[in-house]
């Protein structure tokens, strides 16, 4: 997969020997918070059972026990995402047994939450190509050539229908009748809040949106004979082009009947090739900002067209550049990382996105090592997991938003928001830089609780202190809650 609160947003650059001040008025409400904080899970070998990063994965998601968490088994390992590997002719090539225990694990430990579900890989041989595709013997093995083709071999789309209603009702049902007649039992019966329809279809199979909503549509009504009370999710697109919202978001280009229940997209802010870790800082949040900025574009489309459709922003990371990702990964980058994830938290918060999904529990080397939650050396969660475990545990959709800046006109390296959570009194915090801030505070800050996320923390939970001055340090990249009393 990939790519890239105040309602005055606050921003300041400071050395020490600068004042720097915080303030919030908590009876200016600029608007009510309907964001949820939440992540993806993206389906590897690391998760598999006795893989040296499971137990340790799933504990943190368990823990976690956050709400909207996208669960995605992935083409690049075919094995433990296609239950049906070879087409139907004389026998079928069902099989579950090297997707349910991951599969199951992510069920058990989501349990009681609204989940979203997304099998995201469509069996390579239901594409036009010139030869059959092939996939690894080994399930570990990554096969970046399990995309290929443009064009469905059945254009009915009979065949794509029915492997899904079928996948489904393998984990809903407790079992399905198979091609040729033969029924297949699992036992199973969960629940299926959310189905996402495909992944990244601009990149996957090439799909234009015309083609991507016939199938959307063709899913959405097969679908629903098995597990009527599912919501949809649509396009997961990796590119914010404005074609595909135009279009998708549009309900004269559905079939009448059609829920559009949810839209999602993506955003990776990337570092550029070759850039040295020291610029890292300034790339990867102007390309957030500019995703941001995007946003407001995007909610303008849906808002004219489709206003009772919500959105989940649903793939959230930082991409460090490819000469470092063959490289150890410097312990700073985590921080960064979490930071731009505040950042986002924040911004997106403002402009009204319904669900904030972080980017992903695991990665690893040859896998998307920067987006990983999970540190793949000692297997403890990161600072990109801590951050997002404390905004989820402290904001939550319905905290009032309330009017925030930063007295300073030198730049823009502190962001901040203050929340009412349930008649609490929060503040979020970030440090965009790789530098040490001082940041002056308002008297009624004293005595209050701060957990802090930065490089003293390091893969370990926030560290809780009270504020006994007028000022708190923001260290490189720092991300602090503070909670009046």
């Amino acid at each position: 997969m990939k790519k890239i609160a105040i309602v005055l947003l606050g921003f300041l650059c400071f050395n020490k020997a600068q004042s720097q001040s915080l303030n919030v008025n908590w009876n200016d409400v600029v608007l009510v918070s309907k964001s949820t904080a939440t992540l993806q899970v993206v389906g590897n070998p690391m998760l598999r059972r006795k893989a040296a990063m499971h137990d340790s994965s799933f504990n943190a998601l368990k823990k976690l026990n956050a709400d909207y968490v996208r669960y995605v088994p992935w083409f690049p390992y075919p094995k433990l995402a296609v239950a049906e590997l070879e087409p139907p002719h004389e026998k079928t090539s069902w099989d579950f047994s090297l997707i349910d225990p991951m599969t199951i694990d992510f069920l058990e430990n989501t349990k009681g939450h609204s989940i979203i579900l997304n099998f995201s890989t469509i069996p390579q041989w239901m594409f036009k190509t010139d030869q059959p595709v092939a996939y690894p013997a080994d399930p570990n093995q990554v096969g970046w050539g399990y995309s290929g083709g443009t064009q469905l071999r059945d254009t009915t789309m009979k065949e794509l229908t029915g492997y899904y209603v079928r996948l489904i009702s393998w984990y809903s049902k407790g079992g399905f009748t198979d091609e040729l007649g033969k029924y297949h039992k699992s036992g199973y019966h969960y629940e299926i809040p959310y189905w996402e329809v495909l992944n990244e279809p601009d990149l996957e199979h090439s799909m234009s949106p015309q083609t991507y909503t016939k199938i959307y549509d063709a899913m959405v009504t097969a679908i629903k004979t098995v597990s009527p009370q599912t919501k949809f999710i649509g396009m997961a697109l990796a590119y914010e082009n404005p074609e595909w919202f135009e279009y998708f978001l549009n309900p004269a280009n559905h079939k009448p009947g059609i829920p559009i229940d949810m839209i999602s997209y993506h955003c990776y802010a990337n570092a550029n090739s070759n850039q040295k870790f020291d610029d890292y800082e300034y790339t990867v949040f102007d390309k957030a900002e500019a995703f941001v900025n995007t946003v407001n574009y995007i909610e303008s489309i849906r808002k004219r067209l489709s206003p009772n459709t919500k959105t989940d922003i649903d793939e959230l990371g930082t991409f460090v550049s490819e000469e470092m990702r063959n490289q150890p990964i410097t312990p700073a980058y985590w921080n960064l990382s979490a930071s731009v994830y505040a950042y986002f938290f924040i911004e997106l918060s403002k402009r009204g996105i319904d669900v904030i999904g972080e980017s992903q529990l695991v990665g690893f080397p040859s896998q998307f090592p920067d987006v990983s939650m999970i540190n793949y050396i000692n297997n403890k969660p990161n600072a990109r997991y801590w951050v997002l475990k404390m905004i989820k545990d402290n904001i939550k959709p319905g905290s009032t938003m309330v009017r925030t800046n930063i007295d300073n006109n030198n730049g823009d390296n502190i962001v901040a928001q203050g929340f009412v959570v349930d008649g609490h009194k929060k503040i979020l915090l970030l440090n965009k830089r790789n530098k040490s801030i001082s940041i002056k505070l308002p008297a009624e800050f004293k005595a209050a609780n701060v957990s802090t996320i930065d490089g003293d923390s390091g893969d370990n939970e926030a560290i809780r202190s009270s504020i006994n001055s007028d000022a708190i340090e923001m260290k490189p990249f720092a991300v602090k809650l503070i909670e009046l009393k």
